[in-house]
């Protein structure tokens, strides 16, 4: 299933998050076409060394594409570049502010030469507005999106344990060069997207951002437990292992006080009657709770979970999840060849009924003969380029 077969991407890429994007566009069949520094490539590649000595971040978010090594402060590499993006249907860009256009790729500037073409800006705070020139990381962009202050414990704030402004951001850039696909399919006509990571941090921050609407107070940090539903989180079984679970209605809170608790009497307490009073008194009722976990093996517990029913999930290890039984019965989990030998891969969501197209993640430069030649240079030309440090 690959209904993006014959777009081309030219992506000016690195770090995560226009990576991420272009690489969902590739899983989907679309050519990406990946510029990165010679010599250097793109910074990921040298985050750590976890996958068969390569970057765990460059593998995840890099299959799929083919390498170009070009300077594009070099006027031969840029007037190289601008040959490519004349060719393509995307431009997609996350340079640090204003690097682009400096360099004569501003969507402004292309869009004249290129009506057709799809300018895709990533950036940590959009253009323009007083933060428009600040570089911005995942982390930052958590703290200014008000992420860190409803994420972690009481005592301290905790950042989330993945990227997620820059997933977020990728995320955002990806579906919207879809919808702009669409409609040059109707109008032939391009478009500039200006996407930036706290806006796509901000959007799903939704709930905490209305539920202290108007000054009211926000939700507490509340570790791995919900901060407003109860009870919704972890407890610890008598054998040590954690399972969580979330009571979301009155109706399965009845179930849980008598088929769980073995106490129906608790459902109309005033205490804990609505999710309201759980809430208030969650700490003497994450007690009563606790105290029942503690009396079952963490399988007898997801039983009567389950009998009740009460949805509820072990917490995994990251070994765990490798190996997780509902990925492999669904036939999730292939392989991709990388520059160190295959490696496992997750599936891209969605596509259920085709095998997926998940190709090699490139080594640096790896298709620059090829993609130059297609351009019409000559191998003697290509070596020259090389030699020179320009591609």
């Amino acid at each position: 299933m690959q209904p993006l077969r014959g777009v081309t991407v030219v992506a000016l890429e690195q770090a995560i998050a226009a990576p991420y994007a272009s690489r969902q566009l590739a899983d989907l069949g679309a050519r990406v076409i990946k510029v990165e520094r010679p010599g250097t490539g793109d910074f990921a590649r040298a985050y750590d060394s976890r996958v068969k000595g390569l970057s765990s971040h460059f593998v995840w978010a890099n299959r799929g594409k083919e390498s170009l090594t070009l300077d594009i402060k070099d006027p031969r590499g840029k007037e190289l570049l601008l040959r490519l993006v004349a060719g393509a249907d995307v431009f997609l860009q996350n340079l640090a502010p204003g690097a682009a256009a400096r360099a004569g790729l501003g969507a402004e500037e292309l869009r004249a030469r290129h009506p057709g073409l799809i300018v895709c800006d990533v950036s940590g705070y959009g253009s323009p507005g007083p933060y428009a020139g600040r570089k911005a990381y995942d982390l930052l962009v958590q703290a200014e999106s008000g992420l860190l202050s409803v994420t972690g414990t009481p005592e301290e704030a905790a950042k989330a344990g993945i990227p997620v402004s820059d997933i977020a951001a990728g995320m955002y850039a990806y579906s919207s060069v879809l919808a702009a696909l669409l409609e040059r399919g109707r109008t032939g006509l391009g478009t500039h997207l200006d996407v930036s990571m706290l806006e796509a941090t901000v959007e799903w921050m939704g709930f905490p951002l209305y539920y202290a609407y108007d000054g009211a107070e926000p939700p507490p940090r509340a570790g791995a437990a919900h901060a407003t539903i109860h009870p919704y989180g972890p407890f610890t079984a008598g054998d040590g292992k954690t399972v969580l679970m979330a009571v979301q209605n009155e109706r399965e809170w009845r179930g849980f006080c008598t088929v769980f608790l073995g106490r129906p009497e608790l459902a109309d307490h005033p205490h804990y009657a609505t999710n309201a009073d759980r809430d208030r008194h969650r700490e003497a009722l994450g007690a009563l709770v606790a105290d029942r976990f503690a009396e079952l093996t963490s399988a007898e517990a997801i039983a009567l979970l389950g009998a009740v029913p009460v949805a509820n999930a072990r917490v995994n290890t990251l070994a765990e999840v490798w190996d997780h039984p509902q990925l492999a019965a669904r036939g999730r989990l292939h392989e991709v060849a990388t520059p160190a030998g295959p490696v496992a891969a997750m599936a891209p969501p969605g596509p259920s009924t085709a095998t997926p197209r998940m190709d090699a993640v490139p080594a640096l430069g790896e298709h620059t003969r090829t993609i130059l030649g297609e351009l019409g240079l000559s191998g003697a030309a290509v070596d020259a380029l090389v030699a020179e440090g320009v591609a």
